[in-house]
């Protein structure tokens, strides 16, 4: 083993007289080089950053992931993965996990059941819903906690490294103006020239250019920091589109899922209905006297047939353009089948449920669902 005792010795010797020096300064016994007010604004906003990222780094994994030490050690898995180098492969959210026990549940009380099917209803939307949120958590992990990950582990440890030579050269450049400082107060003394003013002068040269040679290294790093940001900001805004799909994904799932029940429901609670569910939003239009065009029962016992948006003649409130979202198949004949991403005109008249709009494309007229469309300006 190639042990070399004078780099040893040196190197203990540099690192003690580092020491003097600052501690000195803490002391007010020493003189301190102060850094370029540039370099020591770019330094507290790359401080600031960092603490701020972890934050916001910590606080993100926290909201994804409320519980990380469950029965399931997630950030144990994940760590041995990132060691192995390996993919961590899809987790079963507790939504899918849910709606899977859900669906095992009616197979032992009976998919013909009215808890059973109930059952069946409600554990494959929760399974939808467990989906639409291991996706936003993928897309998330991918796209913003990532890239926060990677400035803290990469960036920010080569601009901390750079950061400590940096703090490193300047006490060596303190260390020889003060051994300079010290050769002159001997030479005053000693009234002849001196080999040690000398040798202090070239010492201290060298420990200049040194000095604002690292110095002009870091501050290329520090000003990188603004690079950073305008990252930071392109993933922020990911992350929030991320968010924005989900809760909308989920909204759309459990509109559904209350159409759904509420047809059964009203299927069950009226048998002498046709097998199709009537609309769980049966007050999209006011009652009253009925106008001429809407269809009248013949007595008590019976209920109107379906009030149809052409024949219902109501004063019209702000007509506006929309963006259609999903896909929306009519239930009956008073509604308008939507085709995602074609735009209609929608608009309100008094009375109306809040939930719904009358839409109009060319023609064809009828109650839409507000949650599928994307009001226009």
């Amino acid at each position: 083993m190639d042990f070399n005792v004078k780099k040893l010795a040196s190197d203990a010797g540099v690192f003690f007289t580092r020491a003097v020096q600052f501690t000195e300064e803490k002391l007010g016994q020493a003189e301190k080089t102060e850094l370029d007010p540039h370099l020591e604004n770019l330094i507290a906003r790359a401080d600031c950053t960092k603490n701020w990222t972890e934050k916001i780094l910590r606080q993100t994994e926290v909201l994804l992931q409320p519980n990380p030490i469950d029965h399931t050690g997630a950030r144990i898995e994940e760590f041995i993965y990132d060691k192995l180098e390996k993919k961590l492969p899809s987790r079963t959210t507790n939504a899918e996990l849910l709606g899977q026990y859900m669906l095992d549940a009616a197979n032992d009380f009976g998919s013909g059941t009215p808890y059973g099917s109930t059952l069946i209803t409600v554990g494959e939307y929760q399974k939808r819903l467990g989906t639409a949120e291991r996706e936003f958590l993928q897309t998330s992990a991918t796209t913003f906690l990532a890239p926060l990950r990677n400035f803290l582990e990469g960036d920010w440890r080569t601009i901390s490294k750079e950061r400590r030579i940096l703090e490193n050269r300047r006490l060596d450049l303190d260390i020889c103006k003060a051994r300079l400082k010290k050769a002159k107060q001997a030479e005053a003394k000693a009234a002849l020239l001196s080999e040690e003013v000398d040798k202090a002068e070239h010492e201290l040269r060298v420990a200049q250019t040194e000095f604002d040679r690292q110095a002009e290294v870091t501050r290329l790093l520090l000003e990188g920091i603004s690079s950073t940001h305008l990252n930071h900001q392109r993933c922020l805004q990911d992350f929030a589109e991320a968010q924005a799909t989900y809760y909308a994904q989920c909204h759309h799932f459990m509109h559904e899922l209350q159409r759904e029940l509420n047809r059964c429901a009203n299927a069950v609670g009226t048998p002498q209905q046709s097998a199709a569910c009537p609309n769980p939003v049966s007050a999209a239009f006011p009652s009253g006297p009925p106008s001429p065009g809407t269809v009248v029962p013949t007595s008590s016992g019976t209920k109107a047939k379906t009030l149809l948006v052409e024949q219902t003649q109501l004063p019209i409130t702000g007509t506006r353009k929309a963006k259609v979202l999903y896909d929306y198949d009519a239930h009956d004949s008073s509604e308008l089948s939507l085709l995602a991403d074609e735009l209609i005109t929608v608009y309100t008249v008094p009375g109306m449920d809040p939930d719904w709009l009358v839409g109009e494309r060319g023609n064809e007229k009828g109650k839409v669902p507000v949650t599928y469309l994307e009001l226009l300006s």
